[in-house]
């Protein structure tokens, strides 16, 4: 099975993109558009974590540039009735922070933005994935989207800040920087905190 390429980036397109290895043979790769975005040129070097799905008719390849993501299609495609192509979809719209995040708030709101899931759909895939959790690790055994500070108040924070009308893109990063440098702030300080910085990058 393959497991990792690296190679030259001949062409590329909203699907996936075709890799020359050294030994001179061309690999049709899927990737979601956050793979794709991040590409270099046509023939910069890539490397790709790649997972082979072999089917009866075709060897399709789909692939990331850490591990991480890998590691998370992986436990995508491991939920009942959730194959390649619904897995693809849901990476193409969250990396794997943000998905870890929703699947611990359960937020089947959010992920039932992506094309192809309904609301049922998304509440059914947040329950396998909770289950899953201790899977969603990343490489380093560190969850890059937890602040240091109690996850309850994480979530008040972001709540009280869509509520104000942030979008939650927006805040996000903004709420896990300021746990990260005063884990022991309530809601109410931080969401002080937040605007200050919005407001900061403005002025």
């Amino acid at each position: 099975m393959i497991g990792y390429l690296k190679g030259t980036l001949l062409s590329a397109d909203e699907k996936g993109l075709l890799l020359l290895t050294p030994g001179g043979v061309g690999y049709e790769v899927a990737a979601p558009t956050s793979v794709l975005a991040g590409l270099p040129g046509r023939g910069g070097e890539v490397e790709l974590y790649v997972h082979t799905q072999v089917a009866e008719k075709a060897i399709d390849l789909f692939g990331f540039l850490v591990s991480d993501d890998l590691d998370l299609f992986r436990t995508l495609i491991s939920i009942d009735k959730l194959g390649p192509k619904k897995a693809m979809a849901i990476l193409s719209m969250f990396d794997a922070a943000h998905l870890r995040e929703i699947a611990f708030r359960e937020d089947a709101t959010m992920l039932s933005t992506v094309p192809g899931i309904g609301p049922k759909s998304a509440k059914q895939i947040l329950w396998h994935l909770k289950d899953k959790v201790d899977k969603l690790q990343s490489a380093s055994g560190v969850r890059p989207d937890a602040p240091q500070g109690p996850q309850g108040e994480y979530l008040d924070t972001l709540a009280g800040l869509k509520g104000l009308g942030y979008a939650e893109d927006e805040v996000r990063p903004l709420i896990i920087d300021v746990f990260d440098v005063e884990p022991d702030l309530d809601a109410a300080g931080a969401i002080r905190a937040v605007l200050k910085k919005i407001n900061a990058a403005r002025s």
